[in-house]
């Protein structure tokens, strides 16, 4: 098949190409503005293969997005493209709204005009697969999980305009036929994540003896999914599933962010101990919550296991070693980062 997978450069859709290219004999197509989180050297392993190519561009200029739609012809749209950092939301929602809302709705628009004009097996085959998160599902009590059918209750600017995109895909496919296909997914971890997000920021500032941070307590419940686990189970869905359906994505790997910030320190004090011989875990340092932090997420994966045969098959202590392992061993790939455009400062304090 041919895939257009929107925002290939970040880290899930990047995760998405290397599999897709690696695993398969798809032709790949990337879309991908490159903003501060677009990180093209995630894809050096593929970046030379015939069925991968690269166009830098905002999903946002639907001019741009037709093109390529008529030009490579795809079979199914992976749609990833989105600012997905809640902090940053926090700080400027803007962004959020004019990406995730407007960068999904010029996206159906030129989808729909490109399916219409489809004929036979082409057009009844054809999918639009949406790739959201679970926190659009808003917060858990102790117990309980997230379902295909749990009502939305977004907290925070970022979950609120994925929830709003949701919400657009769905309606393109019961107005107007579109054959989508949409995915919730629990937390993300593994290589090339982009060092503003939990596991590498507390992996980095660990090795640069800075403090940890651990919002509030730390009880703060997340549910943990290793991302070449998730570029299958996007492979399986727009493969196999039935359009229309959603399905849920999780790694039956629920922990608290207290107990991932120390899984860390332990890991790096076998891997990497310090010199002067003392604990990671000495460098934890509780700090104010964020804004409106939902207390517990957990994914209920029973639908894509039973309809589509897929499971996790990285568990959170295996995914959390080979993860510092990568980070420990490509220390040029995220200190060219950190060299310049992110500093792993706090962000998601000021007023919006």
């Amino acid at each position: 098949m041919r895939i257009l997978v929107t925002g290939g450069a970040g880290f899930i859709g990047s995760a998405l190409v290397r599999h897709l290219i690696g695993e398969t004999d798809h032709e790949v197509l990337n879309l991908d503005k490159l903003t501060y989180a677009g990180v093209l050297s995630s894809l050096d392993p593929v970046g030379n293969n015939p069925r991968y190519r690269f166009v830098r561009g905002d999903i946002c200029d639907g001019a741009l997005v037709g093109r390529l739609l008529a030009e490579f012809q795809p079979d199914v749209i992976a749609h990833l493209a989105a600012e997905s950092h809640v902090d940053r939301s926090i700080d400027g929602p803007g962004a959020f709204i004019q990406t995730n809302l407007v960068g999904t709705y010029t996206m159906l628009a030129e989808a729909l005009a490109y399916w219409r004009g489809l004929e036979g097996e082409r057009r009844d085959t054809f999918r639009f697969h949406h790739i959201s998160t679970d926190e659009v599902f808003g917060s858990l009590g102790e117990d309980g999980f997230f379902t295909e059918t749990t009502a939305y209750d977004p907290r925070s600017p970022y979950s609120a305009s994925k929830a709003g995109s949701d919400h657009l895909v769905r309606a393109w496919g019961h107005t107007y036929g579109l054959p989508v296909l949409v995915t919730n997914c629990s937390n993300n971890y593994g290589p090339y994540h982009f060092p503003e997000k939990l596991i590498p920021l507390i992996i980095i500032r660990a090795l640069g003896g800075e403090p940890l941070p651990v919002y509030g307590d730390g009880s703060n419940v997340r549910d943990w999914l290793y991302v070449e686990d998730h570029a299958r189970a996007l492979r399986a869905v727009f493969e196999r599933g039935v359009p229309g359906e959603t399905y849920n994505v999780g790694g039956d790997s629920e922990r608290r962010n207290l107990d991932v910030v120390q899984a860390i320190c332990t890991t790096l004090d076998r891997l990497a101990p310090r010199a002067d011989g003392r604990a990671y875990a000495g460098q934890i340092s509780f700090v104010a919550d964020r804004p409106g932090h939902d207390r517990r997420y957990a994914i209920d994966a029973s639908k894509i296991k039973a309809e589509l045969g897929w499971a996790p098959q990285i568990g959170f202590e295996e995914g959390i070693g080979r993860t510092v392992r990568w980070y420990l061993d490509n220390r040029s790939w995220w200190g060219d980062i950190l060299a310049r455009r992110y500093d792993t400062a706090r962000l998601g304090l000021a007023q919006a």
